[in-house]
């Protein structure tokens, strides 16, 4: 039977567990895809752990592992219309992306362009489309500076790559180990740690005109006293006090509109997905743990054997 990384209750790496699954059956405006790679993401341990965005349905137990999928299409449902059998496609799952076949919606799946591979289309729809939502949100003029906290995760090195597209200039905080790492995604790397605000004022001497926060806490406060428009304070990261700091949660638009934009920007050259880990599906829970541990530099990918 095609096998599924699920997590069976609410909790810590105890609830993880590689198990058969039925093949599942598309409903009205969804695709069922054969996953070949699937993106692995923070949100995928909060989420065993518990955690829910505001408004969302809590998940089936026992509930598949992932949020973002790349495969081909083996089924259509009722009242699909752009896509069809054999499309190689993009997306976030319906509910789950570590395993044989997964359900993505119309709405936020968009077809894999031939020129990027499916380990690396696996890596955008939440990461690069979390960065360029944010970018977007800025609304940054060219030559103006971003301070990025946390860019050595996936979302950041999008980030970074995206700011740099769009012709912003951009600081990045990350471990010292990461410097090169950071250096080669064209951002001023400043190390992390508790003396980070004086290592950012000496890289941008004339200040940040933004903050784009990764971390949250007291890496979120600290970057805050940056600025002087805290409107251009947006976090990914600390949601919880971000308001009262007088900035704004990252606006996501979740469309397949948006995954088009970022697959163009890959194919374009102006954004590495930047994969430096891949695991095959036997082995998620290795993948799982190089995130949840804080440690993970770039994406990493879930591969699944067609």
């Amino acid at each position: 039977m095609p096998k599924a990384y699920v997590f069976t209750r609410f909790g810590g790496p105890e609830t993880e567990a590689l198990v058969d699954q039925e093949r599942p059956s598309p409903g009205p405006g969804e695709l069922l895809v054969a996953v070949r790679a699937a993106g692995v993401n923070p949100v995928d341990w909060k989420q065993r752990s518990g955690y829910a965005r505001p408004g969302q349905v809590a998940r089936e137990l026992p509930a598949v592992f992932g949020n973002e999928a790349a495969g081909v299409v083996e089924e259509v449902g009722e009242g699909v219309t752009g896509f069809a059998v054999g499309d190689e496609v993009f997306g976030n799952p319906v509910a789950g992306g570590y395993a044989a076949y997964a359900l993505l919606p119309v709405a936020v799946t968009a077809h894999k362009p031939e020129e990027i591979s499916f380990t690396d289309a696996a890596a955008l729809p939440v990461a690069a489309a979390t960065a360029y939502d944010g970018i977007r949100q800025l609304d940054l003029p060219a030559g103006a500076t971003l301070l990025i906290t946390g860019v050595g995760g996936g979302v950041g090195v999008a980030a970074a790559q995206i700011a740099r597209a769009f012709g912003l200039k951009v600081v990045g905080t990350a471990s010292a180990g990461k410097k090169d790492f950071v250096e080669s995604l064209g951002a001023v790397h400043v190390p992390s740690g508790p003396d980070f605000v004086a290592g950012v004022r000496a890289a941008a001497p004339d200040g940040v005109d933004a903050v784009y926060d990764l971390i949250g806490g007291e890496v979120l406060e600290a970057a805050a006293e940056l600025l002087a428009d805290r409107t251009k304070l947006i976090t990914a990261g600390g949601k919880d006090i971000v308001g009262r700091l007088g900035g704004a949660a990252v606006a996501r638009a979740r469309t397949a509109a948006i995954l088009d934009e970022v697959a163009r920007l890959v194919v374009d050259g102006k954004l590495n997905p930047l994969v430096t880990q891949t695991f095959p599906l036997a082995r998620a829970a290795e993948a799982l743990r190089t995130v949840e541990d804080g440690h993970a530099r770039g994406k990493i990918v879930i591969e699944v054997v067609g």
